[in-house]
């Protein structure tokens, strides 16, 4: 079976949204693109949060989001309850964001990504399971974060 991957962006953000989408589709993904469509001005948080709520219904497994900085749509699909993102760096940062803190979404920034650089975060993204142990606790406590939010 397939993993489905949401992805979405501003306008910031679209090229390289585009970029991802392709790279997932040419790779048997599953791939739910929630928009933005075109480079005409967008604002970020309706797509960060679109994509968290479809990994939060069980639509799609992960999530890859873009904007200008990728920091805007990252904190937009964190304010779903159960979303845990990161924006991306360089590929340690997207193994540590699997493995030891069980993200859903990678975030990127087109302003500063490449696209060779964000394709090997994705990749590492997607193949990084989270190691469990002693991170399971801080996911735990990450999820009783949004318990209290939520009260």
């Amino acid at each position: 079976m397939k993993m489905t991957v949401a992805i979405g962006s501003d306008h910031a953000g679209f090229l390289l949204k585009e970029v991802v989408g392709n790279y997932l589709r040419g790779n048997n993904f599953e791939v739910i693109d929630v928009g933005t469509y075109s480079e005409e001005r967008t604002d970020y948080p309706e797509f960060g949060a679109e994509v968290g709520r479809l990994i939060a219904r069980g639509e799609a497994e992960r999530g890859v989001l873009v904007c200008g900085s990728g920091i805007g749509i990252c904190i937009a699909a964190n304010k779903i309850s159960g979303i845990r993102a990161a924006v991306a760096h360089d590929v340690e940062s997207a193994r540590l964001m699997r493995a030891h803190n069980d993200a859903q979404v990678i975030c990127f920034g087109e302003r500063n990504t490449t696209s060779d650089l964000a394709i090997s975060c994705l990749e590492t993204f997607l193949t990084t399971e989270f190691e469990g142990g002693r991170h399971e606790a801080r996911v735990q406590q990450l999820n009783a974060l949004d318990e209290e939010r939520e009260a």
